[in-house]
């Protein structure tokens, strides 16, 4: 009997070797048998939670959160200047969210509760950095870049000390609102939504938005290719940041396409996203096909207003047969492209026999 990337998995999650340890005895597993040669097609891991005690106790915290939070806001309806009571409470709130992560996340290594108590500092973070904005400035800007800045550094210095893969994401949507709003505080003005994502428009916001996505995405396979195996947590990150940088690149272009409305526009779409497609399976990330298809599913139903069924069956069925042929695609598309720096970093994959 071997032991299979699941044992590795769950030895890691339950604290019983260290990721780095899994990371070795995977690399040298492989060493031994020519991974590289011999393997199937892996599929992308991924857990939300390894039981119903999990949603269980997911249930409770929500309801704990939720009572604390209207026990609160009450509190403080009837008192003249609330800011500095809400930055108490606030701080109160995030310091036990860290108290319950201690035990649900360090010691139990629960993954659900882990993502929701993730949510929750997150939620008391932002209200105390809003509060602090109120106390400090009475322009709505400046609040809320005070407020998304203040969360995001509180965010990253929770996932430092807890690990929380989940919370990249978290950080990175601060990160977004943070750069957004002191675009807005030097001055430059948000009309509609949409500018953020059509390079057309006026204002830095949409460049702001592809930057940032690709900034993201940088990261993101960072952490990829330090755990080519996808063992680790690192896998993990990586997957989280996936989920919000692809929307930003994959979205910002779509939109601008869409807007042009011409079928060369559309034309370019179709080889934009079969690009998009060839780059998901080369880095062997479904999680950043799905999160781009998705908003450009949204976009077509809130853009284009004929064609938006024929092209949302268009992109069902890529999304299907993607799916069904992804690792034989993968091994054809890996074995046909030539060396290049970091391609033995990436996911292993099974070549044909000769």
């Amino acid at each position: 009997m071997s032991l299979t990337r699941d044992d590795l998995r769950a030895a890691v999650s339950v604290g019983t070797i260290t990721e780095a340890q899994a990371a070795s005895i995977l690399s040298l597993s492989d060493a031994r048998r020519g991974a590289r040669e011999n393997l199937s097609g892996l599929d992308e891991p991924f857990e939300l939670f390894k039981g119903f005690n999990e949603i269980f106790i997911v249930v409770g915290l929500t309801i704990l959160y939720a009572g604390w939070a209207g026990l609160t806001g009450l509190s403080v309806l009837f008192v003249e200047n609330p800011g500095a009571q809400m930055m108490l409470y606030a701080g109160f709130s995030m310091a036990a969210v860290a108290g319950l992560a201690a035990y649900f996340t360090l010691k139990r290594r629960m993954i659900a509760p882990s993502i929701a108590l993730s949510i929750m500092f997150a939620i008391s973070a932002m209200q105390f950095g809003s509060s602090l904005g109120d106390v400090l400035s009475n322009q709505t800007p400046t609040v809320w870049a005070i407020a998304s800045g203040f969360t995001g550094a509180w965010l990253f210095l929770y996932w430092a000390i807890f690990r929380v893969p989940f919370t990249l994401l978290l950080v990175a949507i601060s990160v977004f609102g943070t750069t957004f709003t002191l675009t807005l505080v030097s001055g430059a003005s948000l009309m509609d939504a949409r500018q953020m994502f059509l390079l057309s428009g006026t204002g830095p916001f949409s460049i702001l938005t592809i930057l940032l996505g690709f900034i993201g995405l940088a990261i993101a396979l960072w952490f990829d290719m330090s755990d080519p195996h996808r063992v680790t947590r690192r896998a993990q990150n990586g997957f989280w940041l996936h989920i919000i940088a692809a929307p930003a690149i994959v979205n910002t272009v779509a939109l601008t396409l869409f807007e042009s409305d011409t079928t060369v526009s559309l034309l370019l779409l179709t080889a934009f996203l079969a690009l998009m497609a060839i780059f998901a399976i080369v880095i062997d990330r479904r999680s950043f096909l799905v999160a781009a298809i998705g908003y450009v599913v949204a976009l077509a139903i809130t853009v284009i207003e004929g064609n938006a069924f024929l092209v949302i069956l268009m992109l069902g069925a890529g999304l299907v047969f993607l799916g069904a042929r992804w690792e034989a695609m993968r091994r054809a598309i890996m074995s046909a492209l030539p060396e290049f720096p970091g391609k033995s970093s990436l996911p292993p994959y099974a070549k044909e026999n000769s």
